[in-house]
């Protein structure tokens, strides 16, 4: 089962501030919920977990990520990713190209993957990736865009009674959100109901 993703965010940040955390692939990672980068091999490969987690049901997805090119005249990304379920019975994989475009004085997050997935996990089926990758891309972009905002904004200029070095960690990033089961497990519902109706009223 394969489906292609195309989309495109507004992020209340300077194009430049989001390039800089789109170059951070562990920033990166960190952001997208349920996921982590465990090990940095090189410059451009590294491993990962992804976890979904839907109420007690979970699927767990251990994998390889390949940064392919890194464009800073086009501030883009292009990446890929591979990964196979913890039972051996699910496979997935991505291949991503993100781009951010200036927009003002805050820009755009221009996302194109195409997404495969094998065994148990395609039974899915097309519309259901949809849903459950769009709203896995929201909580993501919701992530990103503060990571992205926090390092555009101006740093404070330490007090009088601060050292420098206290100022510049005394407020750390937010950390990620985890995947909303609740949020996703609505979103499925909701779709598996509009195609139910829409099928009685054809």
């Amino acid at each position: 089962m394969k489906v292609v993703i195309e989309k495109v965010f507004p992020l209340s940040a300077t194009a430049d501030a989001a390039w800089q955390c789109l170059q951070d692939i562990e920033a990166v990672g960190g952001c997208m919920p349920g996921a982590r980068i465990t090990e940095r091999l090189d410059a451009t490969h590294y491993k990962g977990t992804v976890t979904v987690k839907i109420g007690p049901a979970s699927m767990s997805f251990k994998g390889n990520i390949e940064v392919l090119e890194l464009d800073a005249a086009l501030r883009t990304l292009h990446l890929v990713g591979k990964g196979s379920d913890t039972t051996g019975t699910s496979g997935a994989s991505m291949d991503l190209i993100a781009t951010i475009q200036a927009s003002g004085a805050t820009c755009e997050l221009v996302g194109k993957s195409e997404v495969a997935m094998s065994g148990k996990a395609a039974a899915f089926g097309g519309r259901m990736m949809n849903t459950v990758a769009d709203q896995i891309l929201k909580q993501f972009v919701d992530n990103f865009g503060a990571l992205a905002q926090s390092r555009s904004a101006p740093q404070a200029a330490p007090s009088p009674d601060e050292p420098a070095a206290a100022a510049v960690t005394r407020a750390p990033a937010r950390p990620p959100a985890e995947l909303n089961g609740l949020s996703l497990a609505w979103a499925v519902l909701h779709d598996w109901l509009r195609r139910l109706f829409s099928r009685k009223t054809a």
